[in-house]
């Protein structure tokens, strides 16, 4: 992995991804790269206007890419249902869930869920267990690949208060819902393992990359000190959504990578080359990635299907 770069992506020709959130920053970057290396990509964004011109300016930068916006709103599962139902493609070789948000103020999906855990897990889980049979049948290659984030150490999915109903804490809550990220991808492992399936599921984090993540919340609540403060701190301490998105784009194309595996900055879980990074221990606890998953199935009414 030493040095590894956006040049390195293998050539992705024939090959179809969808990448979540592909509007700006990481998920941008991830699916502009995988454009260019010849993959058709569909950008699975929320908002139809910057959706499109998303879609205008990846063509203007990637000349002859193979590229479409479908609209996706992970905190409404019937959207999630409905760009599935839509997708209409021979093949699925990548599924890149890079889209969340981060410590918001307290706000609820369309479905009643938190929001953070909604749209970071529940909403991904639906789309992930909708879209895998079309993984499976494509067989070798293809891979799901879930964005987490280095603070997901800020604490692990309580069963008994999932949408922290008892006390709301932003950034606890943000937490959780990356750890959630975890636990998914490692049952989801498992359970491709099991069936001796040739998918392969595995998970990123972008380190501290400069996006508008850190400042959406304080949007939000028309905070602008606490906007502006995110923004000088993106400009003095962040790495490039450029490098946030290698270890993303790692995961999702380079040779070697395993199930659950952990991709991240080899720095201090926070800028460089990808490697594979460190995680809670609670991200590797069977009993718990099963609870989670059983739960995820009866939220979201989306049951995956094993041979």
């Amino acid at each position: 992995m030493n040095g590894w770069s956006a040049s390195d992506i293998p050539d992705q020709s024939g090959r179809t991804a969808v990448v979540t959130g592909a509007n700006s920053g990481i998920g941008y970057v991830t699916a502009r790269e995988l454009a260019r290396r010849g993959a058709r990509v569909v950008l699975a964004c929320r908002d139809d206007k910057r959706g499109r011109a998303a879609e205008e300016r990846l063509r203007a930068q990637a000349p002859g890419a193979d590229v479409e916006f479908a609209p996706l709103d992970l905190a409404d599962l019937a959207s999630v249902r409905a760009f599935a139902a839509a997708f209409k493609s021979e093949r699925l070789d990548l599924l890149v869930n890079n889209a969340g948000v981060m410590a918001l103020p307290e706000r609820k999906t369309v479905d009643g869920f938190e929001m953070q855990f909604g749209t970071n897990h529940l909403g991904h889980f639906a789309l992930t267990g909708l879209l895998l049979p079309l993984l499976k049948e494509t067989g070798h290659g293809a891979r799901v690949v879930v964005l987490s984030s280095g603070l997901h150490f800020l604490g692990t999915v309580d069963p008994r208060d999932l949408h922290m109903e008892h006390r709301y804490r932003r950034w606890s809550a943000y937490g959780r819902s990356k750890s959630a990220n975890l636990l998914f991808v490692h049952e989801l492992a498992r359970r491709l393992t099991a069936e001796g399936s040739h998918v392969v599921a595995a998970a990123a984090h972008p380190g501290y990359a400069a996006t508008n993540l850190q400042s959406a919340g304080a949007r939000m609540e028309e905070r602008a000190w606490a906007e502006r403060a995110a923004e000088l701190l993106n400009r003095a301490v962040a790495q490039s959504a450029e490098a946030g998105a290698l270890p993303s784009l790692y995961a999702a194309t380079a040779p070697g990578v395993r199930q659950d595996d952990f991709i991240g900055p080899r720095v201090q879980l926070w800028r460089g080359a990808p490697t594979r990074s460190l995680r809670a221990r609670w991200t590797l606890d069977d009993r718990a990635s099963a609870g989670l998953w059983a739960v995820s199935e009866r939220l979201t009414g989306v049951t995956y299907d094993w041979r």
